[in-house]
């Protein structure tokens, strides 16, 4: 629906602008939404056939949602980033710390087997 708020694509134009969707999932995403009067399908008569997909005018009472939805997508994304960058940087301080506490126990022990012979 985002992208279809931009204006009438065509179907390879939609799997382009979302590739994580598979053909049989974006057919089927596609019908429910004409079913339910949000998209409308027009089909040109040319060869090829020409198929595009537009908002109808209630699908287009849905966009200050889809705005809405995508800039908290846009958001939790860039915390996820942000989280997963903390975790790295976590990862690499504890390693770092254990390497050093590792270094540090085997130069105590070394010390000590000094002080024993």
């Amino acid at each position: 629906m985002k992208h279809l708020g931009e204006g009438s694509r065509r179907f390879n134009e939609l799997g382009r602008l979302v590739p994580l969707a598979n053909t049989k999932t974006l057919t089927r995403q596609l019908r429910e939404l004409e079913e339910d009067g949000i998209v409308r399908r027009t089909v040109y008569q040319e060869v090829p056939p020409k198929v595009e997909y537009s908002l109808t005018e209630l699908g287009r009472t849905l966009e200050p949602l889809v705005v809405e939805m995508d800039s908290w997508g846009a958001l939790f994304s860039a915390q996820l980033s942000g989280d997963a960058a903390r975790d790295a940087d976590g990862a690499r301080a504890s390693a770092d710390r254990s390497g050093s506490e590792a270094r540090a126990e085997g130069s105590v022990a070394a010390a000590s087997v000094g002080w024993n012979q």
